[in-house]
């Protein structure tokens, strides 16, 4: 890497770390606090171009590289839940630190609270939400068969759906690598879309509550 901004575009992390690096970004940003400004749709759909294209570092079939990502993330949400269910309702007490702001736990309760369960599986294709949801999981203390089963199908999906896309996208568009940056910005915008729009109703919210007092 050329850069310590390099570490932020998911081309030059799965050149660089190859998939171990890939592995270990999708454990952190699957539960682990402070991995929630790692990069994860973009990665996965740049590590499924990047497979098509048969990249040193990952070169490797289509079905090992999702079933080792679905791997990292099961194991990352585990983290997560756990982490959540030791440290309770500290954590909403917990200050805010660069690495940790509680409106992040808000919103995921605010997404768990509207689709219950589903938002295990729904919050894996969000940010912030992928990351902070398994933790709140762990708070409410959510039946352990319960939370099993709705990971292992989130953790499946997420990297079926948007490292295949990738794949795909490389198969059709034989130039796509050249149009990337383009294609990760888009990503961002669009996963980050729904997250914004929760912080601004859990501000009006919050604005309404205080000049009612």
């Amino acid at each position: 890497m050329d850069s310590f901004w390099d570490f932020f575009k998911p081309e030059e992390l799965v050149r660089y770390g190859g998939m171990a690096l890939v592995l270990a970004i999708i454990f952190l940003e699957n539960g682990v606090f402070f991995g929630f400004f790692l990069p994860g749709d973009s990665l996965l759909f740049t590590a499924g171009l990047l497979c098509f294209l048969k990249i040193p570092g990952i070169d490797v079939d289509l079905l090992t590289l999702v079933l080792s990502i679905s791997f990292a993330a099961f194991c990352g949400y585990y983290a997560g839940y756990y982490f959540g269910h030791k440290t309770g309702q500290a954590l909403y007490k917990r200050e805010d630190t660069l690495f940790f702001k509680k409106k992040y736990i808000y919103t995921a309760e605010t997404f768990y609270k509207k689709y219950g369960g589903m938002a295990l599986i729904l919050g894996r294709f969000l940010p912030i939400v992928r990351t902070f949801a398994p933790i709140l999981a762990g708070i409410v203390r959510v039946d352990h068969k319960i939370f099993f089963m709705f990971n292992i199908i989130g953790a499946i999906l997420w990297p079926s759906v948007v490292v295949t896309a990738g794949y795909y996208v490389g198969s059709v568009f034989p130039n796509a690598l050249n149009y990337l940056n383009f294609i990760v910005i888009g990503f961002i915008i669009i996963t980050a879309v729904p997250v914004v729009n929760n912080f601004r109703a859990q501000a009006k919210i919050k604005k309404e509550n205080l000049s009612k007092k």
